[in-house]
């Protein structure tokens, strides 16, 4: 494994290391503050007569991303999560001998903490005057070359922890994130909702159409279905009594891979008692309100070559769509074969006997999806794509859902809860039908959740928001790799080596 020659050189430098006494694997750190609070409580260095402040005393830590020697002094460059900071060495003002072993055995890649005051530089740049070094951790395979860093994507992906490293953007990304998340979970809590958690590992693939990942329980001796989604659990909850719950979770769906698309991904879904769909319009208006003023984000944000306006939510009946967004003719939206005709003619094929509203769905995701740019709530979709929905009191061949488009993705998904057991059960049913003729992305049956229902749900609306397709749009990324820290990958043949890497 450790066959490159640099790799070797290193390893030569752990045992000199070692032989001198000083453990290249360090478990204890001195450090007293991080790169970025040293630079805020030392801004004042400018305006000190020597622009130098020797009785204050700093120990900080991070990985050395520069190192230039020159003779009797040296500067570093290290950096922390927080930030980067120059080093100054100096020969005469470290312990005797020490500076010169230390040249010789230091490198880009290491860990060190560094104890000293600070000074400005002649350039001005704030830094830290080494008064004792430490290595933490030896590095033994070198870093990417610094200017032109990781150009491989696939190594990017693989080795993530080396493309955080060199590049603090991808950090960036990742601590949005994480402040999404938390942003989102606040949001809920200060609603009133209660976090729960539900199973992972299904009986019955359930929640949504999806084809599921099957596993082995050894103890039950049967299998069991990763999780496509927790809504069947969720309102199994409301039944119960909840009457508000969330659950953050990861669901895991066994299908194509593509620049939104991953087999695991993240999402929020919650269910809401005595409220409908309407009301959870006015509720993903509030939580993205929330998130920007949180995130100190403008309402317009850069998303490629194009610009979505954050401000500007829409709303419009799917079957509206087809023809006010999509250009499809109106007066073929009542037949079925002048649909299929349709398609046919733009050059689309389609599965043979779709009923109209599903095939409603194919026109949809073929001539109106990518233009919703944005945020677009598109509403009152087909019973047919719709199995867990409740029918529209007043339309009952259309739904009570919406789905929010942006960017021409789909990021959230609602409606008012089906809560007629007889009805669910009815349309189970016809799921079923529809995976003995060929469709493996159909619902199976699940009459535990048949008979929940059957004790009286509250009317209730429920709702999933993509939290990785949502990073996506705040940080300007455009697939779903570069918000997962360890996206799916397909296995290497043989083992890859490192060609990006040098000194």
């Amino acid at each position: 494994m450790f066959e490159n020659q640099y790799v070797q050189q290193r390893i030569e430098k752990v045992a000199a290391l070692r032989a001198m006494g000083i453990n290249p694997y360090s478990n204890e750190s001195r450090r007293n503050t991080t790169i970025a609070k040293f630079h805020n409580v030392n801004s004042d260095m400018a305006n000190l007569p020597d622009q130098r402040a020797q009785n204050r005393h700093y120990c900080v830590a991070g990985r050395i991303k520069l190192f230039r020697v020159m003779g009797k002094a040296s500067f570093l460059k290290i950096e922390d999560e927080s930030g980067a900071l120059q080093i100054y060495l100096a020969r005469d003002h470290l312990p005797e001998g020490f500076y010169n072993e230390m040249k010789k055995l230091l490198e880009v890649g290491d860990i060190i903490e560094v104890e000293g005051y600070p000074f400005l530089t002649q350039m001005g740049e704030l830094s830290l005057h080494a008064t004792h070094l430490h290595l933490l951790t030896k590095a033994i395979s070198p870093l990417p070359e610094k200017y032109h860093g990781i150009t491989d994507k696939e190594l990017r992906y693989r080795q993530r922890y080396l493309d955080l490293i060199m590049n603090g953007e991808v950090r960036k990304t990742f601590q949005i994130r994480s402040r999404v998340v938390s942003l989102i979970r606040r949001f809920f809590e200060d609603k009133g909702f209660l976090e729960v958690e539900t199973p992972m590992m299904h009986p019955i693939a359930g929640g949504a159409n999806a084809k599921p990942f099957v596993t082995h329980h050894n103890a039950l001796g049967i299998d069991r279905y990763l999780r496509i989604a927790p809504e069947l659990y969720l309102k199994r909850l409301i039944v119960g009594g909840f009457e508000a719950v969330f659950e953050i979770n990861r669901n895991f769906r066994n299908e194509g891979m593509d620049a939104t698309h991953n087999p695991e991904f993240t999402s929020i879904e919650f269910y809401w008692a005595f409220k409908t769909y309407r009301d959870l319009i006015v509720l993903t208006k509030e939580l993205f309100s929330y998130l920007f003023t949180h995130l100190d984000l403008p309402t317009r944000l850069p998303y490629g070559e194009i610009e979505i306006d954050f401000g500007n939510f829409t709303e419009i009946r799917l079957v509206d769509s087809l023809s006010q967004i999509g250009g499809v003719p109106a007066e073929i939206l009542s037949d079925t074969k002048a649909i299929y005709a349709y398609l046919a003619q733009s050059g689309l094929t389609t599965k043979p006997n779709l009923t109209l509203g599903q095939l409603y769905g194919e026109l949809f995701d073929a001539f109106v999806e990518e233009k919703l740019i944005d945020p677009t709530f598109i509403t009152h979709y087909p019973v047919d794509i719709s199995p867990l929905a409740r029918r529209s009191d007043s339309e009952p061949s259309v739904t009570e859902r919406f789905e929010l488009f942006i960017a021409g993705k789909e990021i959230a998904n609602a409606f008012s809860e089906l809560n007629d057991p007889v009805d669910q059960y009815e349309r189970f049913q016809a799921q079923l039908a529809a995976k003995e003729s060929g469709d493996d992305e159909a619902h199976e049956m699940d009459e535990d959740f048949v008979n929940a229902l059957s004790y009286g749900m509250a009317p209730t609306a429920g709702q999933g928001i993509g939290i990785d397709r949502l990073v996506m749009m705040l940080t300007n990324e455009h697939t779903i790799r570069d918000v997962l820290l360890f996206p799916a990958m397909k296995p290497l043949s043989t083992q890859h080596t490192q060609t990006e890497q040098g000194e």
